[in-house]
């Protein structure tokens, strides 16, 4: 009995082509095992390509979350430490692609975070320096003259340049490993 299987040519680019597409394959393994008798040898070799291909694709990003346990344990000696780094090397597959994959991720977090900061600390000023129309102004909270004080706008803008400071000092001087040092 000869099986053409459909192969998959084209580029999948969504996360839904690709789940339907496992989806058509899975049920075409189910039709093509569906009646026939396999041994215990086979059946074995396919569960263990079927668990290590699962265990393959959820690989990624989260492998790298395990490493982030040994960076928090204060109290551990260096060898302990090493032991503990040299086991998890052995259990996760972690290569260049993965680390890469982390590392491009932390950095457009921290590039849309200063873009945010910046925006913040641009909105405030401009609240500030351009004047508002006298409906838009709240209530003025300190006079300087007559006509002139700090309102409750002012005030407003201040918190959001704070703000906007506090998320960019925080990205540009987070460090990604712990500074504390075990000597």
């Amino acid at each position: 009995m000869r099986i053409k299987a459909n192969n998959i040519k084209e580029e999948v680019t969504t996360g839904t082509d690709v789940e339907l597409a496992v989806e058509q394959k899975l049920n075409e393994v189910a039709a093509l095992l569906n009646g026939h008798q396999l041994d215990e040898e086979k059946m074995k070799y396919f569960q263990d390509k079927f668990s290590s291909t699962l265990q393959n694709c959820s690989a990624g990003i989260e492998a790298i979350d395990a490493f982030k346990i040994i960076d928090e344990r204060e109290d551990a000696s260096r060898e302990e430490l090493l032991n503990e780094f040299s086991t998890l090397l052995l259990s996760n597959k972690v290569d260049s692609r993965v680390a890469g994959k982390y590392i491009k991720a932390k950095r457009i977090k921290n590039l849309v975070l200063i873009a945010i900061a910046l925006t913040m600390i641009t909105l405030g000023l401009a609240m500030i320096v351009i004047p508002a129309p006298p409906y838009f102004e709240l209530f003025t909270i300190y006079y300087f003259t007559p006509n002139d004080g700090i309102t409750l706008m002012d005030v407003i803008s201040c918190i959001i340049i704070l703000i906007g400071i506090y998320l960019l000092v925080r990205t540009l001087y987070n460090e990604p490993l712990s500074s504390n040092t075990n000597e």
